[in-house]
């Protein structure tokens, strides 16, 4: 019986290379998504999209309102998105996401009786957000092990973050060697609602970035007037 697995899937390029890594190695997949007020919420169906294309064993997605709290341009329509980010954390980076994120899939993970966690943060092509670095996702697996149920009677739990490392043109590589199709996901932070890409923002330029580097076709649908 394969083990079971949880895996955050935003719709992006990362997550979804993420989500075959772990078929690959054989887990039965359960996707989680979140629609948490972010702007771009064609990320949404392409999350679903992604997980329908895949028969994963289920697909959920837990209905937040990070916009209560603002301060980040992904949930705050009075915050421009910045098509080049300053030095410093970006104001794209909201505030306790992957926390928030991480909590309610390692809940998931309990019920469902899955030991394991898969995430696509990246501490190497990213924006410099801090809860993607290795040693906010070891301080989590810790914390994960002290805080549940599955962990005090020793069934460990563990967090995967198999890009972290990666560049963003290694990331593209080892998806498409798992036959990823891209044209399904949508990164960009600012996309319309049919998916399109602005071309300008951060994640978009990131993306281009490393199917450039990785000599790949970059599949992104854009905006015209990108």
């Amino acid at each position: 019986m394969p083990k079971k697995a949880v895996i955050l899937v935003s719709g992006g390029l990362d997550s979804t290379t993420v989500l075959s890594m772990a078929l690959n190695q054989g887990y039965e997949c359960y996707t989680l998504s979140f629609d948490y007020g972010q702007r771009h919420r064609s990320e949404l169906e392409a999350a679903q999209r992604v997980s329908e294309s895949v028969a994963v064993a289920e697909h959920k997605v837990v209905v937040l309102d990070l916009g209560t709290i603002g301060g980040s341009a992904l949930t705050d329509t009075a915050i421009d998105v910045p098509e080049y980010e300053t030095t410093g954390i970006p104001v794209t980076y909201v505030p306790a996401r992957n926390t928030v994120f991480l909590s309610i899939a390692l809940g998931w993970a309990e019920v469902l009786g899955a030991n394991d966690i898969f995430l696509g943060v990246n501490a190497v092509d990213y924006s410099g957000y801090p809860d993607c670095r290795p040693e906010y996702i070891s301080a989590f697996e810790a914390m994960a092990n002290l805080a549940t149920k599955a962990g005090v009677e020793g069934q460990r739990l563990n967090i995967h973050a198999p890009l972290i490392a990666l560049t963003k043109a290694e990331i593209v590589q080892a998806g498409v060697a798992l036959g990823v199709d891209y044209s399904q996901t949508v990164s960009c932070y600012q996309a319309s609602l049919d998916g399109l890409a602005c071309g300008k923002c951060d994640s978009c330029r990131l993306r281009a970035q490393g199917f450039l580097e990785a000599g790949l076709k970059d599949p992104t649908r854009y905006k015209k007037s990108a």
